[in-house]
């Protein structure tokens, strides 16, 4: 099964999702959310899978940065929203085996690990 790890490179929940990964013997392939990822093409799937408020990270720097009309975007328009500001993904999101998971979470861990 292939997995493709959508991150930060300094993200500290990424690394350790990677190195979980790769110490039970999976290949995990990194794509950094801000440079290298098409998310005009990735988030709408990404939505569809999990919906908006489970990729939209809320205790983020950036969402507390955001005024209540940018915040009201997260329903309204989530594509735009995550589309302008990708450090607003909740982080890391995995692509495995035809499904996709948000975040480093035990669910997520049994699913992959």
């Amino acid at each position: 099964m292939t997995i493709t790890l959508f991150g930060l490179k300094n993200c500290d929940t990424c690394k350790k999702a990677i190195k979980a990964l790769e110490g039970a013997g999976k290949s995990v392939s990194f794509v950094d959310i801000r440079a290298d990822a098409d998310l005009k093409a990735k988030l709408p799937g990404w939505l569809d899978a999990v919906g908006a408020e489970a990729l939209t990270n809320t205790r983020s720097t950036t969402w507390r940065g955001l005024d209540e009309a940018q915040r009201a975007r997260a329903k309204s328009d989530a594509l735009g929203l995550l589309s302008e500001n990708p450090t607003l993904i909740k982080r890391p999101v995995i692509e495995a085996g035809g499904t996709v998971h948000v975040g480093w979470t035990m669910p997520v861990q049994e699913a992959l690990l």
